[in-house]
C-alpha cells in the first residue's frame, strides 16, 4: 500500500517537472497555452487513475466506451468510395492518354457500400479508340495489354477482370 503511494506521487512529480521542462523550452503563443492545457490533463489523469484501486472498487473502463455499438455511417462510407473510385478512374483514363490513346473510357464495377473497397471487374471502351502518331503500339492485342498494365499498376486486379468493349 505504501509501495503504491509513493509510486504514486512519483508520477505525479514526474508529469510536474516534465510539464515545467517543456514550458520553459517552448516559445510564448499559442502552441505553448495548447501544450498547457494538454499537459494539465495528464497530470488530471495521473492523479485520478489510481484512485478506484486505493478505495478498493474495481473500475472498468469498458462501460464508459462501448465498442460493441460502433457502426460505419453508410452515406459516409458510400461517398468515400464513389470518390476514391472517381480518382482512380481519372488516374487511369489520364495514363493511358499519356500513352497516346485518346477517346478511352474506363468503367469500375465494385461494391461501394463495403468497408474495404475491392474492384469487381474494369470495362474499358476502345471502340472511340483514336491512336497518336507517337504511341508505341499499333497492333490493337497491345494496345490492350499496354492498358492493362496501366489499370493492374492503379488497382489490385486480375487481367481476366478487365474486360474491353468496343
Amino acid at each position: 500500500m505504501i509501495g503504491d503511494i509513493s509510486s504514486w506521487i512519483i508520477s505525479i512529480a514526474g508529469v510536474v517537472c516534465l510539464s515545467v521542462i517543456v514550458e520553459l523550452v517552448l516559445p510564448d503563443g499559442q502552441m505553448n497555452r495548447y501544450i498547457k492545457g494538454i499537459f494539465s490533463f495528464v497530470i488530471i489523469l495521473v492523479i485520478i487513475m489510481p484512485l478506484p484501486s486505493l478505495l478498493g472498487k474495481e473500475f472498468d473502463f469498458s462501460n464508459i466506451f462501448n465498442t460493441e455499438e460502433i457502426v460505419a455511417d453508410d452515406d459516409y462510407l458510400y461517398q468515400l468510395n464513389l470518390d476514391k473510385t472517381r480518382v482512380i478512374r481519372e488516374e487511369i483514363e489520364n495514363e493511358i492518354y499519356n500513352h497516346g490513346y485518346y477517346n478511352v473510357k474506363v468503367y469500375i464495377n465494385c461494391d461501394i457500400f463495403e468497408n474495404q473497397l475491392a474492384f469487381k471487374s474494369i470495362t474499358v471502351d476502345i471502340s472511340n479508340l483514336v491512336i497518336s502518331e507517337n504511341a508505341e503500339h499499333k497492333n490493337i492485342t497491345k494496345i490492350k495489354q499496354d492498358i492493362t498494365e496501366i489499370i493492374q499498376s492503379h488497382i489490385k486486379i486480375e487481367e481476366r477482370e478487365i474486360l474491353y468493349d468496343g
